[in-house]
Parts: structure tokens; C-alpha cells; sequence
């Protein structure tokens, strides 16, 4: 029975079949035995099956509840996985993986940008991602400024880790194939501002409006009035015309505290 008959284009779900892949995966993700891992979207269970043979437990979330058959079936015998069903960007995964260190997933496509922003400070107990991702998405992940991939992923990617591995994916490894590439992104935290949910804030108002000055985007998302940006802009050394995709990551951070 071919895992065509139970992909849904709609939930962004392209199943890993290739097993070759699964060894680099291991390598980017240092999985080690005593290891605790979350899972999101473990599809057929291809992956999630590798990991439960060298890892700890596994905690896997699934969306698709039809998929619960076929998982429960590849993963017999592994007492060590932990199978939830629920909406990843809903549930409390922080309550639902407890201890896990490590996120390693090939992550649907339509969720990959916000599990991982949301990841950074939800899970403050990761220490590394081993995520496989549209290949534009992974290359946004560690782009930098004054280029069109960086925005306000990139700051915030870059603020909280540093990039260990990166490997392209061709189409063929999975099923049904993708109308894109893809790449697996591997990262390691480094660290994660005092005052992080503030700062996520001021950058995503940063790039709400990419045309516009960074000045005049933040008055339109009320953070701040014009003049005041202007003025913390003048600060760091930064012309009052400035745009958001000229700043550094950590400048970000300053850019808060002078706003503050």
C-alpha cells in the first residue's frame, strides 16, 4: 500500500521513504542513546522508527488522525514512543514532550516557519534542531542582512542559535514528490535574549512592511511613535532611513532596549 493513498496536499505532507536519508539525519541530529526527542509529523513513521531504535523516547505529534493505523503498525514494538494527535501549533508541547532536548522532524511545509519561531522560546529546554524544511525556508533560517532571503526568521533564528549542518534534499525521497527542494538545517542554541518576547515582537513589526522605512513600520505597529525610532535608530549609528534588512541580529536586541 503505497503512502500516496494517505498524503493530504492540504496539510503540506510529502513522507519521507528514502531510508539512505536517515543516516544523515542521525549524523546532523548527534543523536545519542540517552536522548529525548520531539517528533512533529512523524507521517508514516519512517523517521520516528529510526529515532526510537537509538534514542531514549520519543515524543512523535501527528495532526492526521487517519494516519493512526499505519504509525501504530510501523512502530510496534517501540515502547519507547510516545504517539500524541493534535494541531502542533495548538497543543502545549512543552507539557507533551517533556524533557525533550532535541526537535527532529520533517516538518510539514505549511507549519515549518512557525514551529520553528514559536520553538525558540516555547521549548526553552531544546538544545538542538535537526529540521527538514523547503530548501528557500532553510536558506531564510541563516541568511544575512541586506539580502531578499533575510527577515524576521532569520533575526530570530540567528539571535537563539548558530547553524551546525546543512545538507539539499532532492524530490525523489519522498512521497507523493514535492514541487520544490528541500534541505535538512541543523542548529545548536546558543543562547536566548532576557527579553526575548519583546524583541520577537519589535522584528516581526520590523518586516511587517519590507517597503517601508523600519522607522515608519514600527509606528505602524504602535511599538513605537516615528520619532522614537528614528532617535534609537540614531543610536546605533543607523540613518533614520533606514530598513529593517540592514540591521545585524543582535542589533535587534539594542534596538529594544533603546525603544524601551
Amino acid at each position: 500500500m503505497g503512502v500516496n493513498r494517505f498524503a493530504k496536499k492540504e496539510l503540506g505532507q510529502h513522507f519521507l521513504v528514502d531510508e539512505n536519508l536517515l543516516g544523515v539525519i542521525g549524523r546532523l541530529a548527534e543523536l545519542r542513546p540517552e536522548d529525548v526527542v520531539l517528533e512533529i509529523g512523524p507521517g508514516a513513521g519512517v523517521l520516528t522508527a529510526y529515532l526510537a531504535d537509538r534514542v531514549a523516547r520519543v515524543y512523535a505529534v501527528e495532526l492526521d488522525t487517519s494516519l493512526e493505523p499505519q504509525l501504530r503498525q510501523a512502530l510496534a514494538g517501540r515502547p519507547n514512543v510516545e504517539l500524541s494527535f493534535g494541531d502542533a501549533l495548538a497543543l502545549d508541547l512543552a507539557d507533551a514532550a517533556r524533557g525533550a532536548k532535541k526537535l527532529v522532524a520533517n516538518l510539514p511545509y505549511n507549519i515549518a516557519t512557525p514551529i520553528v519561531v514559536e520553538s525558540l522560546d516555547g521549548l526553552p529546554e531544546l538544545d538542538l534542531w535537526c529540521v527538514m524544511v523547503q530548501r528557500e525556508v532553510a536558506d531564510r533560517f541563516f541568511a544575512r542582512p541586506s539580502t531578499k532571503a533575510y527577515g524576521a526568521v532569520s533575526v530570530l533564528v540567528q539571535l537563539v542559535s548558530q547553524r551546525t549542518g546543512f545538507h539539499p534534499v532532492g524530490r525523489t525521497v519522498f512521497r507523493p514528490r514535492p514541487n520544490v527542494a528541500s534541505a535538512l538545517v541543523a542548529f545548536r542554541r546558543t543562547g536566548l535574549p532576557a527579553n526575548f518576547a519583546r524583541v520577537k515582537q519589535v522584528v516581526q513589526s520590523a518586516f511587517a512592511h519590507r517597503r517601508k522605512t523600519l522607522a515608519n513600520s514600527l509606528e505602524l505597529s504602535e511599538l513605537s511613535s516615528r520619532d522614537e525610532a528614528v532617535a534609537a535608530l540614531e543610536r546605533l549609528g543607523h540613518s533614520p532611513a533606514a530598513r529593517a534588512e540592514e540591521l545585524e541580529p543582535a542589533e535587534f536586541v539594542a534596538l529594544t532596549e533603546a525603544l524601551a
